[in-house]
């Protein structure tokens, strides 16, 4: 199977393609805002201005799925459950990263619960803009994002080198990968999250990929990734603007190669075994 794949399908038909358990599943899930998707956004209004009257995104969602009706957190943690890695007792164990709104976190933590995961660390990942730039100095505005990791039983694997992990991150700006999704996140924000999480040739899944910007921070640090998008437009944009933006990791290609060379080294020892 190819090491990056991006698959125009729903994740509720994950059984099919027969994909390699994952170390870590990252998911923007919709944050259910419904026709207030652009309300703290410059967009809702015709040139930024609110003087010049509502525009054409005023009153509307991001996408069709972005309800409670076409979205569903029960399927989710079915995919979540069965697509992540056992516990291994000589491994860091699988986790997975939801980012959602802050309302969406209660809810979240609830379900997680059901279908076994019983832990979770709570993210604040901080810009240093707003979206919310309308009036700004009349009122408190948002800055931030917000992330639940979760995890069974045994902590997730830390790559941290021994520093210590903040729970409050840095939202870094994303001027160089083509916008392609309206919500899409950072490939640095998301480089960061992986290697964390994850080692060389470990397996990410996304399973609302959107612009697909997961996959490409998994590809740039030599991860296996694979993701589904239902979207025509935001699947072809993968493949025509964001996938080409790949630009591979050198420590991660050299452990990459290291991993191989040992992978064979141990292929030749069972066959002289053999004879």
């Amino acid at each position: 199977m190819e090491r990056i794949k991006l698959f125009r399908d729903s994740f509720q038909n994950f059984k099919q393609y027969q994909l390699p358990k994952a170390q870590l599943v990252i998911a923007d899930i919709p944050y259910q805002l419904g026709e207030n998707a652009y309300g703290s956004n410059p967009s809702w209004y015709v040139g930024g201005d609110n003087a010049n009257g509502e525009s054409e995104k005023a009153h509307k969602s991001f996408f069709h799925t972005d309800n409670k009706a076409a979205f569903g957190i029960n399927e989710f943690f079915l995919f979540c459950r069965n697509m992540l890695a056992k516990e291994s007792k000589t491994k860091g164990a699988p986790a997975m990263l939801v980012f959602c709104a802050f309302e969406q976190q209660f809810e979240l933590i609830q379900e997680a619960e059901k279908w076994g995961f019983e832990k979770y660390i709570n993210l604040v990942f901080r810009k240093n803009f707003s979206a919310q730039v309308l009036k700004a100095n009349m009122r408190i505005v948002g800055n931030c994002e917000y992330g639940l990791l979760f995890y069974r039983e045994k902590l997730p694997k830390f790559n941290n080198a021994g520093q210590m992990i903040f729970n409050c991150m840095e939202w870094p700006r994303d001027n160089k990968t083509p916008k392609v999704h309206p919500t899409q996140k950072p490939v640095a924000l998301l480089e960061k999250i992986i290697s964390l999480f994850t080692d060389p040739d470990d397996v990410v899944i996304d399973p609302v990929a959107g612009s697909g910007t997961t996959l490409l921070a998994a590809a740039n640090l030599g991860r296996r990734a694979y993701g589904f998008e239902i979207d025509k437009t935001f699947y072809n944009g993968f493949y025509e603007k964001i996938l080409p933006c790949v630009q591979r990791d050198m420590f991660a290609l050299k452990a990459l190669e290291q991993k191989e060379q040992r992978k064979l080294a141990f292929m030749e020892l069972l066959g002289k075994r053999a004879c």
